[in-house]
């Protein structure tokens, strides 16, 4: 074999046929030896006597045992890859009854060898064996995917029938059911099957039948994409056939009406494409009211066809499980009727729209709402009235509570708040005040009034000058609501009432039950209601009593402020002096921040008095609360009244207490280190524009000097000068703290 390795097999024949005779001699005694089959089989493979090769390889599989076959099989597969043809299929064959696993390559050698219909069939095989496992990691569906592309792609030459066993429409129809997210890949697939054998009114029927049964909008546009395409191909070819026979002059009827029911049948596809898509999005939910609008719009005038929807729709929808407002659907409904002139049926609709078991109560009440506009709108007032008469309907002590969901909609409807003020309304505009007073009546009865109702209804009853039954709903609303409704209901009632000039003790009473219990965020508005009408009616010591009472009623945010009221109308009725245990009393409420500005005011007023060392006191109190970094003003006012006012000592007295003040205020960690850090950075400063050590440390000494030294204090000088250094001017700064005092 070595002797042959270089030497073509085809010129040197004889030399390999002497070594082929030398292997069967051998294979006499050694054919259990699998190994002098592989060497015998490897030399066979190098010379081109495919006959002899395969018998051979036939003859060691025949010799060998089964668990040695492998190593046949390994020479063997590529042998009949190279063979190909019949050769190659008839080994595969035998080949996949020992290995079924390496059925996927032996389809791709029948399809290379347009074997498609035991390709299917191979592929069926598979398929139907749950034990099998792709070694390329397809999925079922993949496999199975690549099966119906196979069908779809050589529907011609893939047999079929009963001989066959292979249904291709059974086989897609199978597939659509069970993989629901490629419906329209295979509705395409099956009708493009038809087509491509030459059935295309069985093509259409598949399209239709997809385009009406497909539940996303996705897999129908993927079929009447290739619908219309499959149309407009067909009418394509008929036209040009058209024009072949118009150019020779060739007159064919049946032919031309061919090509006219085509082109109509074209145009009414894409006329049906809105309502098909309609169609799939009421396919995927029934219950949408809004598709079914969209349904009835795109019928327009036609009104059988828009009467048949409605009804349908009705029908379809299942009012639990509705989306949408189904009430406007059985509305629009009646309307069309209405628009019609047929009110009659458009009532009946209406009556049994409310019969309806809809989702909310709400729903219900704006059903029994349309009705009612409805007759209004075509001037029936009585029936209007009737209407709501009878959809407001219940027994006298009604116990049913709204919102109780185990109870239908038509047992909670009577207290609809929504119905009531509707009915309310339309009575009092068409109909008699008693009549309006009786539904008012009812609707405190069944304890469904908002603070709404209560104002219309004392409006009411004050518009026809019944002003004692006016003020009596208004104390019946008070005992519905409390804060903060009750606010604004005696906010309305007081006001009507000061302007009626009611007596003015049932004022003072009234005005007692206001401030009663009120909160203090809503107190200050009822205290100057009720000291104003002490000032204008009553007496002004009154007044100062009430408004003494507000400053402790109110709230912390309006209790500067109604100081400053109480303040300002004690001076006006009795003078400034009357002022004073007022502002004593602000001063001791007060916050700090608020308390401060009372202590300037105070001090201003007793100013205005002559009371100059009252004043001081109250300066001093004050002080206290002012920190001198936070609120120079108030210093700055104390230190300008001590120069207008004071002395000496005084004024000495004043800085004493500004230190001690500050002193108290500087021992806050934040303060003392701020202080610090802007120390520091002022005397970095100050070394880097001197550059001289000794300038620094100078500089040090003075800022420590300058911060023991007392507020007020001035330096004669910064230290003794040497004798050679110039004269500087003096310059004398002005202390804002020092005063001018004469000698004498």
């Amino acid at each position: 074999m070595k002797h042959l390795d270089k030497l073509n097999p085809a010129i040197f024949a004889s030399e390999y046929a002497k070594v082929n005779s030398l292997f069967e001699r051998a294979l006499i005694l050694l054919n259990k030896m699998p190994r002098i089959w592989e060497m015998y089989l490897s030399f066979l493979l190098l010379q081109p006597i495919v006959t002899l090769t395969r018998r051979t390889f036939d003859r060691a599989l025949r010799a060998l045992p089964i668990t040695q076959h492998n190593r046949i099989w390994a020479l063997y597969r590529p042998f009949a890859n190279s063979a190909s043809g019949e050769t190659a299929l008839k080994i595969w064959r035998r080949y996949m009854q020992i290995h079924p696993e390496d059925a996927e390559d032996f389809i791709e050698l029948l399809i290379e060898n347009e074997r498609y219909t035991e390709a299917v069939k191979k592929y069926m095989e598979i398929l139907n064996n749950p034990k099998f496992r792709s070694k390329n990691g397809k999925g079922h569906y993949q496999l199975w995917s690549e099966m119906v592309d196979l069908l779809v792609e050589h529907a011609k030459e893939v047999e079929t029938g009963d001989e066959s066993g292979i249904d291709v429409e059974r086989i897609i129809r199978s597939g659509i059911e069970r993989f629901a997210d490629q419906r329209g890949k295979l509705w395409s697939g099956l009708a493009t099957y038809w087509i491509t054998r030459g059935s295309f009114e069985r093509a259409r029927d598949v399209f239709e039948e997809g385009i009406t049964t497909v539940m996303t909008v996705r897999d129908f546009t993927l079929i009447f994409d290739s619908y219309v395409e499959f149309e407009e191909a067909i009418t394509g070819a008929l036209m040009e056939e058209a024009a072949v026979r118009s150019e020779k002059g060739i007159v064919n009827e049946n032919a031309d009406f061919d090509l006219d029911i085509r082109m109509m049948r074209f145009e009414q596809l894409m006329d049906r494409r809105p309502f098909l898509i309609n169609d799939v999005l009421l396919r995927q939910n029934p219950n949408s009211v809004s598709e079914w609008n969209v349904r009835v719009g795109l019928w327009g005038s036609n009104n059988q066809e828009v009467v048949k929807t409605y009804t349908d729709a009705i029908a379809a929808i299942q009012p639990k499980k509705a989306v949408g407002r189904f009430h406007e659907l059985w509305a629009n409904y009646a309307k069309f009727y209405e628009k019609g002139g047929d009110l009659r049926n458009a009532r009946t609709i209406m009556e049994k729209a409310v019969k309806v078991p809809f989702k909310s109560v709400a729903e219900l009440a704006d059903m029994w709402l349309e009705w009612a506009e409805m007759e209004l709108r075509n001037d029936n007032f009585e029936d209007a009235m009737k209407i709501m008469a009878k959809a407001v309907q219940a027994p006298k002590r009604s116990t049913v509570d709204y919102f109780d969901e185990t109870l239908s909609p038509q047992q909670r409807v009577h207290k609809s708040w929504k119905l009531w003020s509707f009915y309310v309304d339309l009575v009092e505009s068409v109909s008699t005040l008693e009549e309006t007073r009786k539904i008012y009546e009812r609707i405190f009865e069944l304890r469904i009034a908002t603070p709404q109702t209560v104002v219309n209804y004392a409006n009411l009853l004050e518009e026809n000058q019944y002003y004692e039954e006016s003020f009596k709903i208004y104390e019946r609303g008070l005992d519905l609501f409390s804060y903060p409704v009750a606010f604004e209901l005696w906010n309305l009632y007081l006001t009507k009432a000061v302007d009626r000039k009611i007596g003015i003790e049932r004022l003072r009473d009234l005005f007692e039950q206001s401030v009663e219990g009120c909160p203090p965020k809503f107190a200050k508005v009822l205290y100057l209601m009720y000291g104003n009408l002490e000032e204008e009616r009553g007496l002004a010591r009154h007044a100062m009593r009430i408004y003494e009472r507000a400053t402790r009623a109110v709230s912390d945010e309006d209790r500067a402020d109604m100081f400053n009221f109480y303040i300002t109308k004690s001076a006006s009725n009795f003078g400034l002096p009357s002022t004073r245990p007022i502002y004593e009393r602000a001063i001791a409420a007060l916050p700090d921040k608020d308390a401060r500005d009372m202590c300037l005011k105070f001090a201003d007023m007793e100013k205005r008095l002559g009371e100059i060392d009252r004043a001081r006191a109250i300066y001093g109190h004050a002080s206290q609360f002012c920190d001198p970094r936070t609120s120079p003003a108030f210093w700055s006012k104390w230190e300008q009244f001590e120069v207008q006012h004071g002395n000496e000592d005084t004024f000495k007295e004043m800085l004493r207490i500004k230190r001690s003040v500050q002193a108290q205020y500087n021992t806050d960690v934040n303060f003392i280190a701020s202080q610090a850090l802007a120390r520091a950075k002022e005397v970095a400063a100050g070394a880097g524009e001197d550059g001289d050590e000794d300038g620094s440390a100078d500089a040090m000494a003075a800022l420590e000097r300058e911060a023991r030294a007392p507020v007020g204090f001035v330096a004669a000088s910064s230290g003794p000068q040497k004798g050679n250094m110039a004269p500087q001017s003096s310059v004398i700064e002005a202390n804002p703290e020092a005063i001018d005092l004469d000698d004498d």
